[in-house]
């Protein structure tokens, strides 16, 4: 199944693609329907409500989840082109519910900044509370996967040692449009081509069956430390090709385009607008 949160005159609404139609599944948002039990069921079920899947307006596809845990340094290219070494554990970081936005809403360029990065992430979805999770219980709980574009300011991240401060800012972190059930895609280490442009240039290209730390993994390792509740969010890292790391350096500016693509995923296409 492919599963979206669309903004409606009414509201945002949880809704399932059924070839042009997107079929309304009686819940606000896609966080509220991974919190039903067997919420399988009343995914493929849905409603007579339908809307076009054309022109939809696409929320965050967890407009609120409890948590968003991101990994750093998890392809070895990047790691490699940043000049760190490989990790023997992931590298943690946390998002909010105000960073999220839509997969084909404007990304905003802050002021603040002159290092508006680009960063494509396959993100696992979690569908079902689990803590200190085994490698069962880990793989039922991913729900599915949608696509995040990590946007950075570079700048501002590299400040200090610690990331967070150049990874949080409002409005800044485009996911979505669809979350994809693990069936869809070859099952929960799924190994799907990443890619990001710029303005139509291939600027990262990668495959996620490449991960050195992979969905299942991620879940039982964080799920050690916190429990990870429906509709929370991993973010499991980004290939090399970021602007960052490239001689010169190439950051986003006003007037651009940028696609973080996931083949069987979809992709997050957004114009990059300076604020007003």
């Amino acid at each position: 199944m492919k599963l979206a949160t669309i903004r409606t005159a009414d509201g945002t609404r949880a809704v399932r693609l059924e070839g042009d139609r997107l079929v309304d599944l009686g819940h606000a948002d896609l966080g509220a329907l991974f919190a039903e039990p067997e919420w399988q069921a009343k995914a493929a079920a849905g409603s007579a409500r339908t809307y076009p899947a054309e022109g939809a307006d696409f929320a965050p596809v967890v407009p609120h989840p409890s948590k968003v845990v991101c990994v750093g340094h998890n392809y070895r290219n990047h790691i490699q082109e940043m000049g760190r070494e490989l990790p023997s554990y992931p590298t943690l970081f946390p998002k909010f519910a105000d960073t999220l936005l839509g997969a084909n809403d404007a990304i905003v360029k802050p002021p603040e900044t002159d290092a508006l990065d680009w960063e494509v992430e396959l993100v696992v979805v979690v569908g079902k509370e689990v803590r200190r999770a085994t490698e069962e219980q880990a793989a039922a709980a991913i729900a599915g996967f949608t696509v995040m574009n990590d946007v950075s300011m570079r700048d501002w991240q590299f400040r200090t040692v610690e990331w967070t401060q150049g990874k949080i800012w409002d409005s800044s972190t485009p996911v979505g449009p669809y979350v994809v059930t693990p069936d869809e895609v070859g099952g929960v280490r799924p190994a799907l081509e990443v890619r990001t442009f710029v303005e139509g240039r291939v600027m990262q290209k990668d495959n996620t069956g490449t991960l050195l730390f992979d969905p299942v993994f991620l879940v039982r390792y964080i799920s050690t430390v916190v429990t990870l509740r429906p509709g929370d969010l991993i973010a499991t890292g980004t290939p090399a090709g970021v602007g960052h790391a490239r001689d010169p350096k190439v950051y986003l500016t006003g007037g651009q385009s940028v696609v973080a693509e996931i083949a069987g995923l979809g992709a997050c296409t957004n114009a990059v607008v300076e604020e007003a």
